[in-house]
This record gives structure tokens, C-alpha cells and sequence, in this order.
């Protein structure tokens, strides 16, 4: 992986495009200047329901997802754990991973990769991180979710309502913040493309990054610096490490293991 890294040149991104929503941006802005305080808890899920049976044997879309030759080690946490990864690293960067241990779970009769994994992840500062990756949540559609939980204050987005973030105070009655109004850092409203109260989606939130990817390339074509976040080959990287020592933890009946 470190050589992969060293022989990719300056330019290599990751379409982790759940990151590109404007509320995301928010919440790194707020972690970042301390509204929440001293991170100590971040609770995650990616868990949905379309893999409760065995669609990989009608959906090609399905098959190699499954298939271990295509896929790698791993299932859920490849395909949906490593989103949820990325955006602790987006709203969270000071962040880092000690150790980690991991459960996973292959539901699905015949299925040779897991379909449910829970990882428990201890971070540098002492804060805890979980995140939940499934395909065998029954019932649920999407099940994206994060909660970001500080000494003095929560936020919580959920992927399925982007243009909001819940932020809880101790002590105050409950706010949700809604995109595009002007009590969000400005970091929050550059990307707006229409008034707060018109919805953006996910298609947005791909053309947020694809356009800090299309600036990345201009400037290193230019020899000038790139001073923005966007999800690099570092990131994809770090999926991928993630999805080994998870493995290695799930393999050696749930040990701790040292990322």
C-alpha cells in the first residue's frame, strides 16, 4: 500500500461522494472550532436491507460484490463500512485509529463474504468510534447514519435527509440546521447552488466533489498547492488497510488489533 501510495504521482482521488453534501461541511467547521468540544464518542451505520437475500444470483451489479476473487476480504465493510470511514476523516481529520476489533457475520446462506460486520475503533485523543456495515438490515432502505458526540455537544446527519444536521446542546433544547441559511460557516455555503428550504441530493453532492477534483488538477498542473480537503489516494488507501485489519480482527475471533 505505502508503495502504491508513493507511485501514484499527485493526482488520485476516491469517489466518496456521500462527503460532498454541504452539512458535512458543517460539521467538520463546527468539530473543527469546538462548538461540540473534546470528541468522545462517534456512532456510525451503513446498514440496509437490499442484500437480505441472495440477489447476487439474479444482479451481475451483485455478483462480484460477493465473490472473493473480485471483491477482495470483504463485502459490507468494503462496499459500505469505508463511506462511513471517510466521513470521520472529513468531519473529524485529527483523528486516528490506535486499534480496532471487529465481528462480522455471513447471513446469507452460501455467501462466502460477511453481509454484517460491527467495528469498535479506539482513537488517539481516547474517543471511541463504531461503525455498524450491513446488507441484511431487513426492512430498512439505506440506514446511513453518524453521530458525532463531544463533551459539550452532539451532531447527527443522516444521508437520507442531507440537507440537515441535528446539533444537540447539553442543557438546551434541540436545533436542526438546514442548508443553504446564513448561521452555517461559510465553508458550508460555498457550495450552495439555490436557496436553504430547496433540496440538494446526492448528485450535487458528487458535483461538489468532482469539482474540487477538477481544481486539485488544475493547480498541481500549474505547480500551485492544493489547500482543500477532498478525498485523496491517502483516503482510499486508509479504506483499504481498514478492510484488512478488520478481517484480521473478525479472523482471530474478535481480537483487538494495532491500525
Amino acid at each position: 500500500l505505502e508503495t502504491l501510495v508513493k507511485k501514484s504521482g499527485k493526482i488520485m482521488f476516491v469517489s466518496y461522494g456521500y462527503a460532498g453534501h454541504q452539512m458535512i461541511e458543517q460539521a467538520r467547521k463546527m468539530v473543527e472550532n469546538g462548538d461540540l468540544g473534546k470528541i468522545r464518542i462517534i456512532n456510525m451505520q451503513f446498514a440496509h436491507g437490499g442484500n437480505n437475500v441472495a440477489v447476487e444470483k439474479k444482479a451481475a451489479s451483485q455478483a462480484w460484490r460477493v465473490d472473493p476473487k473480485k471483491a477482495g476480504p470483504a463485502f459490507s465493510m468494503g462496499d459500505v463500512g469505508t463511506h462511513m470511514l471517510y466521513l470521520t476523516e472529513a468531519i473529524c481529520p485529527q483523528l486516528h485509529i490506535n486499534r480496532l476489533m471487529c465481528t462480522k457475520q455471513s447471513f446469507v446462506e452460501g455467501r462466502m463474504l460477511e453481509d454484517n460486520a460491527m467495528t469498535i475503533m479506539e482513537y488517539d485523543n481516547g474517543a471511541i468510534g463504531y461503525i455498524w456495515s450491513s446488507g441484511v438490515n431487513a426492512g430498512e432502505q439505506f440506514g446511513f447514519r453518524i453521530r458525532i458526540i463531544g463533551e459539550k455537544a452532539s451532531v447527527a446527519w443522516d444521508a437520507e435527509k442531507p440537507n440537515y444536521l441535528s446539533y444537540e446542546v447539553q442543557g438546551e433544547s434541540p436545533r436542526m440546521l438546514s442548508r443553504g441559511n446564513s448561521y452555517l460557516y461559510p465553508e458550508a455555503l460555498a457550495d450552495d447552488r439555490i436557496g436553504g428550504g430547496h433540496p440538494e441530493g446526492l448528485f450535487e453532492a458528487w458535483s461538489n466533489l468532482y469539482t474540487k477534483f477538477a481544481i486539485a488538477i488544475d493547480r498541481c498542473e500549474k505547480g500551485k498547492a492544493v489547500d482543500f480537503w477532498y478525498p485523496d489516494i491517502h483516503a482510499g488507501v486508509l479504506g483499504v488497510k481498514w478492510v484488512e485489519k478488520c478481517v484480521e480482527s473478525a479472523d482471530k475471533d474478535s481480537a483487538w488489533i494495532t491500525f
